[in-house]
């Protein structure tokens, strides 16, 4: 997106500025939409087979949270067949507040049976053919083989083989020839032209033979073979971050488990952000007075609470702030900002989510993504790919959730920013065609807290 900058240039014609921000705006009135709303029950992409209600809790408290944000995150020109939703949840406890895990994101997904293959996933199938070409020279005897690439017969294991290409998932094994098991080496070339029964019988034992001083062998060097495959799969886990998904967690039957919903508000009102042509106010100087204490003690105490006063006002100019607080004044009913892979809007620098993400003016138009080495939102913890700004909520979205709301002391968050997989992965183990549900990162920024002296 065009980066905001507060000093614009100071040319005679001044021109809205369309940004690639879409803003969305919530009403009681559907208007016919049926599923991008604040507030109400979350609606699964399958009410039969809804998320586990495990993501839907407190870690705080370990209740079941509300749901504040429910989206509906198509993107076809990003995820041709993919069937996305988002939903943000929040615990109304007052005492869990300005707490991690307070505030969850989750997203989830349907790809279906007939979607096309990421343009990555047809590289890396390139990749593995070629992997395989030059290995095949090297795999005429089991052993190694097995450990390194799990060449045995097919079983009812675990994820498929990353180097097959037959479709449905197969974990068949590639190296191994249609029909046999792994016993009979797919590498060996063919030797059956002329029958020679004598010359056969005498190769088969001799391989015999050398099956045999293998199976001698595996007692204790197998052990070795079997650390060395298993290491191989821990550093792949480690690196990609795709640990076993956790079984789902059924929801109470009974609703009164659960805490009451916030109103229904509905989104179908979006526009694309446009910006007022006023140029923006240079920064003010901030020049300090002496002040004469005289009636103050000799402790010094006087000067001391006028410099206390100094950087508490100061604290209040923050000029990330100020920029958030203008631009969303611009267009102050809008309770969403969506950008996929764009520039989330900062509610601060200050704090954790601002030093995380904030970045410098000459920098403006760089993504928000994860970074190695950099600390940026942190990977997809199902799949390890990095993660991308998607999705905000704005201050509004507050008043319009509180609307039926009696007391005063409602949530206090000055945004919420949701960061999600780049690469839109389905949770471990789900087939095309059957929705998952995967939790995303969910930064909260809170409103500052009165000084208190």
């Amino acid at each position: 997106m065009a980066p905001y900058d507060d000093s614009s240039d100071e040319g005679e014609d001044l021109e809205f500025t369309e940004t690639n921000v879409l803003l969305g705006y919530a009403d009681a009135d559907s208007n016919g939409e049926k599923i991008s709303r604040l507030g109400g029950r979350p609606e699964w992409l399958d009410e039969d087979s809804p998320a586990s209600a495990a993501l839907a809790k407190c870690k705080v408290c370990k209740d079941y949270m509300v749901l504040l944000l429910q989206l509906n995150a198509e993107l076809p020109d990003h995820f041709p067949g993919h069937e996305r939703r988002l939903y943000v949840f929040s615990c109304r406890r007052k005492s869990c507040r300005r707490k991690e895990g307070s505030i969850r994101a989750v997203r989830g997904v349907r790809v279906a049976v007939d979607a096309p293959a990421a343009k990555e996933d047809k590289k890396k199938t390139t990749t593995a053919v070629e992997q395989e070409k030059k290995e095949m020279p090297k795999a005429s005897t089991l052993g190694l083989g097995e450990a390194l690439f799990g060449a045995k017969p097919a079983a009812n294991g675990g994820g498929g083989n990353p180097f097959a290409s037959g479709g449905g998932g197969s974990s068949v094994n590639p190296f191994a020839p249609k029909g046999t098991a792994a016993a009979n080496p797919p590498f060996a070339p063919k030797q059956q032209e002329t029958p020679k029964p004598q010359e056969d019988t005498a190769s088969e034992q001799q391989q015999q033979q050398q099956e045999q001083k293998q199976a001698d062998k595996d007692d204790f060097p197998k052990t070795f073979a079997q650390t060395l495959s298993l290491n191989n799969n821990n550093t792949t886990t480690q690196q990609t971050q795709t640990p076993t998904p956790a079984p789902s967690e059924p929801w109470p039957t009974d609703a009164s488990a659960l805490a009451p919903p916030y109103p229904e508000r509905w989104i179908w009102d979006a526009d694309y952000e446009t910006l007022d042509p006023t140029p923006a106010l240079p920064p003010q100087k901030i020049e300090t007075m002496d002040i004469d204490t005289e009636g103050a003690s000799g402790s010094g105490s006087g000067g001391g609470g006028g410099k206390e006063d100094k950087d508490v006002f100061e604290s209040t100019m923050d000029a990330v702030f100020q920029r958030f607080a203008d631009r969303v004044g611009q267009n102050p009913e809008q309770v969403i900002r969506y950008e996929f892979a764009g520039q989330p809007l900062l509610y601060s620098k200050s704090d954790a989510v601002g030093k995380l993400l904030h970045v410098p003016a000459g920098a403006a138009n760089e993504k928000v993504t994860t970074t190695a080495g950099k600390g940026k939102i942190p990977k997809c913890g199902n799949c390890g790919a990095g993660r991308v700004f998607e999705v905000q909520l704005t201050p509004h979205a507050i008043e319009e959730l509180e609307c039926e709301e009696d007391s005063m002391e409602g949530m206090d968050w000055g945004t919420i920013i949701v960061g999600v997989c780049e690469k839109d992965c389905s949770p471990r183990g789900t087939e095309r065609g059957v929705a998952g549900y995967v939790e995303e990162w969910a930064g909260v920024q809170w409103e500052e807290l009165s000084v208190k002296r």
